[in-house]
């Protein structure tokens, strides 16, 4: 196992926020932005606006951040 490539999930706190894809979008871009992921965040949105449903953006999320 290569820890030293892996990037470490930071943690987005939606439990109890806004659903609305486009919020959940935003709070799991800015948790990587502030983690200082910028290039994470912007690959995690293209991917996102590519989603044909709710449930692949929700499926995503979990690739890229620590849900709570």
């Amino acid at each position: 196992m290569e820890s030293s490539n892996e990037t470490k999930k930071p943690i987005c706190k939606l439990v109890g926020t806004d659903g609305n894809v486009f919020a959940v979008i935003g709070n799991v871009r800015a948790a990587l932005r502030h983690a200082g992921q910028a290039d994470r965040a912007k690959e995690f949105s293209d991917k996102a606006m590519s989603c044909g449903s709710y449930d692949e953006v929700l499926a995503l999320v979990f690739d890229y951040v620590e849900v709570r």
